[in-house]
Order: C-alpha cells, then structure tokens, then sequence
C-alpha cells in the first residue's frame, strides 16, 4: 500500500498560497516537489525525453519555453490561483510537472492539472499514485467538495487515463480553446467529489497494489496499463 507524507514549505518568492500552502508529498513510485526555478535545466531534459511537447492539441511547454512556463506558474502561485509541482519519478529524477490549477477556496474546489510527463515514464504507476496523492490532500487536508479535471477532446490518452482514475464526465465545452495555430478546442470537463473519495482511494489503492505485484518491487519503471499521455489542461 502507498505511504505518504506531506510537509508545509515556502513558495520561492516568500509568499504563500492564501488558501493550500506549497508542500512535498511521496510515495512509492513517485514524489511531489514545490516547483522552483532551479529546476528548469532537468524540466527541459524531461520535456525532450521523447518530444512529449510535439501535439497540437496539449500546450505542454518546449524546451526553449521552459523558462517562461516555470514564471508563469509561480506568477500564478504568488497570486494564490495556483499550487505547481515539479514531478521526481522513483529514483528522483525530474519526470514532469503538474499542479492545482483554478484554485477556489470560498468554494473549496480545485482542478489537477497543467500536467505531462517525460516519455519513459509514461505506462507506469507513477501518474496513478501521484493522482492518489494530489486528490487526498485536496479531500482529506482541504476538505474539498470537489476536485476537477478537463482535457482536450481528442486527447484520447488523457480522456481514458482521467475516467480510469474514477472522475465523471460533467460534460464538453465546445469551441472553449482557440489555440495558437487558430484551431478551435473542445474541452472535456470532469471531477470527482467528496461523497466518491472513499471509493475513488480505494480503487487507485487497488490499481497501485495490483501493478506492484504483477512486476515487483517500486522502481519508477513499472508497467501498467496506459497512464495519462503528455497534456497541459487549459
């Protein structure tokens, strides 16, 4: 069974979240990290591990945007509208990042999100725990009535890893995204609420459980069935 634990840290400006504090959480498989700018150089290693930024359809950051999209999260964390992390597979190394995104503290709601992972992580159980990890901090420290997630719709990868975590399909925003190139993006909204965590942890506590004994002790390398495919949520 995953252990985790988790401990308050400082953003780096100084400043925190009015609402959910930056913190560290690990796990078997993976490890959670406040996101700083130090982390940029293995950000971009991650990112060219298989030329995960190369969709048209996920805004995942380039190599020679990495930079910038570090700013821009921390600029949205000074602001209290964001919670991002920097994501260290099993043998702590950088694998990507991911975040609290949208975050509503008068209605105790968040968004998992802005999220991708360097290629040779992707099959493995390190998107499922790192899932387990965000949503019972949001349900069980923040005591959140909902916790939310949205796609793009023909990012069928994420689509599929998003519902096997248990989140409901609330329904499709059409035309939500205008992107870069001028294409118009459906969005795909989902989450999952407070009444369905105690099933929705015991169902990925059973999917890391399983993974496990099917190939052995936690490396980072696992093979599991497929995990969710490079994306940045908009």
């Amino acid at each position: 069974m995953t252990t985790t634990s988790a401990t308050s840290t400082t953003s780096t400006t100084g400043q925190r979240a009015p609402w959910i504090e930056p913190f560290t959480a690990k796990g078997d498989h993976v490890t959670l990290v406040p996101l700083e700018p130090g982390h940029e150089a293995e950000l971009v290693d991650a990112v060219e591990d298989g030329k995960v930024w190369d969709t048209w359809f996920a805004a995942v950051p380039s190599p020679d945007g990495m930079r910038q999209e570090i700013e821009w999260r921390l600029g949205l964390a000074d602001e209290g509208r964001m919670v991002p992390f920097t994501v260290l597979d099993g043998q702590g190394r950088i694998a990507g990042m991911t975040s609290y995104m949208n975050v509503d503290a008068a209605n105790r709601r968040v968004e998992i999100g802005h999220t991708w992972y360097r290629r040779s992580v992707q099959r493995t159980p390190l998107n499922t725990e790192a899932k387990l990890l965000l949503l019972q901090h949001a349900f069980e420290q923040q005591d959140c009535i909902a916790v939310s997630f949205r796609t793009a719709f023909f990012n069928q990868p994420s689509r599929r890893a998003i519902e096997r975590l248990g989140a409901k399909l609330e329904g499709v925003w059409r035309n939500h995204v205008i992107l870069p190139d001028g294409t118009l993006r459906d969005t795909c909204y989902y989450s999952i609420i407070a009444g369905e965590w105690p099933a929705v942890k015991r169902h990925l506590g059973w999917l890391l459980n399983r993974a496990e004994q099917a190939s052995g002790p936690a490396s980072g390398q696992t093979s599991e069935s497929p995990s969710k495919s490079p994306s940045k949520s908009a």
